[in-house]
């Protein structure tokens, strides 16, 4: 495209285009923007260099490989704050610039967005269900090295409370937990056999009383008797990760409390999803450890974001495929709401033409980009607090793990088409 336009001159035409999902994954009610952050990171780094161009000379011609070496975006950036929520036709990402320059964006712009924001829809949802009980992001073992840092740091977003990756917390600034695995308290085993109280005397002397037990590798009620004799009745927690853990988080807390240790948490993994989360939330449990169903398809199905030109020279276009619309020109959004807060609608509208309205609202469309330099801050800690704002703002129904309708309605005001200067 970058070549066809620079040969026939359309290149340099003044174009929007818009990052939006024209529905929301089966299921839900509501989406968590997340990702903004780290375009705005990949954003001035975005260039080709020589090898780059090398490797694209063999079908590039040398007029389009002259361009992306100079390629640097020096366009604008409109959209959602990291941490907001969206709806189907929410314009969440708005690059304005020449074609050639907001067309080269495309594949970045949707793979970090798609992937960022499918995670952190997943992960809100788990926190809503865990009711304030704090969650652990698992999932870098079910997922591309580079991906499970991105997706820790979403789900940190979204309310998780600490990640197992380090890379999340050394990149980003995630709180980092975790517990050893099964083959720690395997490697404890000699001719006479599994020596389980042994496994956990060096965990504890290695991490001191306040660390975390795995108890499942053997015997549950077994384990929960070691684990407490390693750390005593001050112990941190311990965790299980298989069987039914409902039976087994109350017969564990029924135990600890016979201990004496009354304080000692019990976390909870193996195969979580929101689901299973609420599911539990009558029991003793005190934190989730969630991998599969947080980085994976089948918990966090993709956003269904799309990317598309929607305005040329001040002239909306329009995409009429079928099932595949999308509504033209340069477009911003609002938030109508009760006065108690509970949102009511979003309003999608003409750029710079907010509509009259007498309910509260909130304006959702804010800078990002200007002239190829970011200016939105990218502070984890607000984008966290903006995610709980929103899940509290929804109103009761979108907070539901059932099949239904998105949680609040999108209004479109079409974008005027400018007169026509032809006189008849």
């Amino acid at each position: 495209m970058l070549s066809a336009a620079l040969g026939d001159g359309t290149a340099n035409r003044r174009c929007t285009f818009e990052l939006f999902a024209r529905k929301l994954p089966d299921g839900r009610r509501y989406g968590v923007v997340a990702g903004t952050g780290r375009f705005l990171e990949a954003l001035p780094e975005f260039r080709f260099d020589d090898d780059a161009c090398e490797s694209l000379a063999e079908f590039l011609d040398r007029d389009t490989l002259a361009y992306l070496r100079d390629f640097r975006f020096s366009g604008d950036v409109d959209g959602y704050a990291e941490g907001e929520l969206y709806f189907p036709g929410s314009p969440v990402l708005s690059v304005h610039g020449s074609f050639a320059e907001c067309v080269l964006l495309e594949t970045m712009a949707l793979s970090i967005f798609n992937h960022d924001t499918a995670v952190a829809s997943a992960a809100a949802r788990m926190v809503s269900a865990a009711d304030g009980r704090p969650l652990l992001d698992m999932g870098s073992r079910r997922t591309h090295e580079q991906a499970a840092v991105a997706a820790a740091r979403s789900a940190y977003i979204a309310g998780f409370a600490a990640s197992s990756n380090l890379e999340a917390h050394h990149r980003y600034g995630v709180p980092s937990e975790g517990t050893s695995a099964h083959a720690f308290t395997l490697l404890h085993t000699s001719a006479d056999g599994p020596n389980e109280p042994a496994a956990f005397a060096a965990q504890v002397d290695a991490l001191g009383p306040g660390t975390t037990l795995l108890v499942d590798t053997y015997d549950v009620t077994t384990g929960v008797d070691n684990a407490v004799a390693a750390g005593g009745t001050g112990l941190g927690a311990v965790r299980i990760d298989s069987g039914d853990l409902g039976v087994l988080a109350r017969e564990t807390r029924a135990q600890l409390d016979r201990l004496g240790a009354m304080q000692t948490r019990i976390v909870v993994s193996g195969d979580l999803d929101e689901f299973a989360v609420a599911g539990l939330r009558a029991e003793p449990v005190d934190s989730y450890g969630v991998g599969t169903s947080l980085v994976t398809g089948s918990g966090a199905p993709t956003a269904n974001m799309v990317y598309k030109l929607v305005e040329v020279d001040g002239i909306p276009v329009e995409k009429r495929s079928v099932h595949k619309e999308s509504h033209g020109g340069r477009k911003e959004a609002l938030r109508l709401s009760r006065p108690t807060g509970t949102i009511t609608e979003e309003i999608v509208h003409p750029a710079g033409r907010p509509p009259p309205h007498g309910e509260p609202s909130r304006v959702l469309t804010v800078p990002l980009v200007r002239n190829g330099e970011p200016v939105a801050a990218t502070d984890l800690g607000v984008a966290r607090e903006l995610v709980a704002s929103g899940l509290r703002s929804l109103p009761w129904e979108g907070l539901m793990l059932s099949h239904g309708d998105p949680a609040i309605p999108t209004t479109q005001i079409p974008v005027p088409r400018p007169p026509s200067d032809t006189q008849e």
